[in-house]
């Protein structure tokens, strides 16, 4: 069971953010999937009910923001829901304020290299994806800073910290 708490999440960030790249979609399975392993696992991690209401509490909040941002138009609806899974997994406090802080330096820095490619090439790759990035209408695949983020934060979580302990002793 530890290997799967210790896999489930990074494979959940890479899956998102390669999704993302390749079609501007973060499938809904994906994000189902992240919030149906948190309830399955999270008892392994150590995380009493109390923790996990809490935990719940805190993606709700961000469900309610992210559909706030998609409604204005800020953001897409697969970057608002994984946003909510990752929050689930985090919960309240010091972990999800470095995510947000991340995941807002990572996506900077993404939206100006996509830019920056669009000011000097064209859409004329013969690549699928590449060209589709390369569109000066195509958005930023938003998902690849959510998902670096949630990877790069992955080893400072209690998740991660459990996985250890089992797979140690």
């Amino acid at each position: 069971m530890m290997t799967i708490l210790f896999l489930v999440f990074p494979f959940a960030m890479i899956l998102a953010a390669f999704c993302d790249l390749l079609s501007m979609t973060i499938p809904n399975r994906v994000n189902a999937g992240l919030c149906a392993a948190f309830l399955v696992l999270a008892p392994f991690a150590g995380l009493g009910w109390d923790a996990m209401a809490l935990h719940l509490a805190t993606a709700f909040c961000v469900l309610l923001l992210g559909i706030a941002c998609f409604s204005a138009g800020w953001m897409g609806g697969g970057d608002a829901k994984l946003m909510t899974a990752v929050a689930l997994w985090l919960g309240p406090g010091e972990a999800l304020l470095q995510y947000a802080v991340l995941s807002a330096i990572l996506g900077g820095v993404l939206t100006l290299l996509i830019l920056n490619a669009r000011a000097v090439m064209a859409p004329a790759t013969g690549v699928g994806f590449v060209d589709r990035l390369l569109h000066h209408e195509t958005g930023v695949p938003y998902g690849i800073a959510l998902g670096a983020a949630g990877l790069l934060l992955f080893p400072t979580t209690i998740y991660f910290d459990a996985a250890i302990r089992t797979l140690a002793g």
